[in-house]
């Protein structure tokens, strides 16, 4: 029987386990020196969490809208650099844009702001370039939403993919190098300080998408994706609800994309390819489409293996193990092939389409050490059935080939091999009625 605990309680175990998470990570990045190897654990907590945002963004609309759109990585460049261009400090311009003599932009809202208001200021000065980041994006998504949301399926992946294309391509050019630098590199922009800020911006990003998943909104959302006739005939207006969720999607991109400006404290458009858009929308396949939860376990995980766990594969020396087949580029096999066997054993990833509660957690705890008891009985029940359904079709295969022996004698022999029906010797005849 389940136990099941109060929503009071719920809500004081929440609090209770952000507030440790919090307080980890805040005293973690100022405690544990940057050469000890423990530093490696904020780093992935920092950058998971910029990535769990962008891909909860994308299962917005993949997941519990059903569009399949592949531009996650060109909104978070729009988002990374207006965030950066806006927050250049005004005396570092002529460094930054020395080949466009100093850029158009030679002032930053960090310093106007902080000049004004002193430490809060500082703080405010980050927080408005970065929303504004999102809702430029979103008013792009906006209007790119408009043509390539009648589109459906492949088609609007394709739209949305060679979007994220041409806003790499254009924010690379050198007519614009005035506003983004071209083809270089804008850095000295303002970053945080610990690696807290990006674990609370996306914490608060999240929180407001799973409260709209759970809104009307998100119920219109669902009923979009498992079909749009019954959805429209029940009166959701099906253009206006894709666009709002095309939007929102696009205004957290935008967020996630200015959070990893500040994270890798440099930024170009060189790495915003299609291969980021494939590692997002990997993200969301190995957690589960249509689960919040599963997008954040996703985002940490890939980013455990990817940055941290497996790094030794690529210096020759893994776990105590030291090979000549460890070399650059065998940790990207090595976790092909844990992605692979991810997707044989879930094949609707970690968590499907269910979501963490405290309920389903909590009596799993409590079953684990009668599940644990029951573990050598339950893998000696599978051994025999496995060994009985293993007899049962040997001696089904040793009774086929006893038949066809048998049939083939009888044919040698020139014996029937079935008996005909005797024939009759007069005709019966029925009337109309059957009599």
């Amino acid at each position: 029987m389940e136990n099941k605990i109060g929503g009071k309680t719920k809500t004081a175990l929440s609090i209770a386990c952000i507030a440790v998470f919090l307080i980890f990570v805040y005293v973690g990045d100022i405690m544990i020196s940057p050469g000890s190897s423990m530093k490696m654990l904020i780093t992935v907590i920092e950058k998971g969490s910029i990535f769990a945002l962008v891909a909860v963004s994308m299962n917005l609309l993949n997941g519990f809208t059903g569009l399949f759109s592949l531009g996650q990585a060109g909104f978070m460049l729009i988002g990374a650099y207006t965030y950066a261009i806006f927050t250049i400090p005004a005396g570092s311009h002529d460094s930054v844009y020395q080949y466009f003599n100093g850029g158009i932009i030679k002032w930053s809202i960090v310093e106007i702001l902080e000049n004004k208001l002193g430490l809060f200021g500082h703080y405010l000065g980050m927080f408005i370039p970065m929303l504004f980041a999102g809702v430029l994006v979103a008013l792009i998504g906006f209007l790119i939403g408009i043509p390539v949301l009648r589109l459906k399926s492949d088609y609007l992946a394709i739209a949305t993919l060679g979007f994220a294309e041409i806003i790499r391509a254009f924010f690379q050019w050198n007519t614009l190098g005035p506003v983004t630098n071209g083809s270089n590199v804008l850095r000295k922009y303002t970053t945080y300080k610990n690696a807290i800020f990006p674990v609370v911006i996306a914490g608060i990003s999240i929180a407001i998408i799973l409260l709209l998943i759970n809104s009307t909104y998100g119920r219109a959302f669902r009923a979009i994706r498992d079909d749009e006739i019954a959805a429209e005939a029940m009166g959701v207006n099906l253009f206006k609800h894709k666009e709002m969720s095309f939007v929102i999607s696009s205004f957290f991109a935008g967020i996630s994309g200015a959070l990893l400006a500040m994270f890798q404290t440099t930024i170009s458009a060189t790495p915003f390819t299609t291969v980021m858009t494939y590692e997002i929308l990997l993200i969301v396949v190995i957690g589960g489409i249509g689960s919040i939860t599963g997008s954040i376990i996703g985002a940490f995980l890939f980013t455990a293996a990817s940055e941290w766990w497996l790094r030794g594969l690529d210096a020759g020396r893994w776990l105590g193990i030291s090979s000549r087949l460890m070399r650059p580029g065998f940790r990207k096999v090595v976790f092909a092939i844990l992605i692979m066997l991810i997707v044989l054993f879930y094949s609707r990833g970690i968590m499907g389409d269910r979501e963490f509660s405290w309920d389903g957690f909590i009596n799993w705890w409590k079953t684990r050490p009668a599940a644990i008891k029951a573990w050598p009985e339950k893998k000696a029940a599978a051994r025999a059935a496995r060994k009985e359904a293993k007899a049962v079709k040997t001696a089904a295969k040793a009774r086929a080939k006893q038949a066809d022996r048998e049939s083939a004698a009888a044919k040698a022999s020139g014996q029937a091999l079935f008996t005909p029906l005797p024939l009759a010797d007069h005709v019966v005849v029925f009337d109309k009625e059957g009599r």
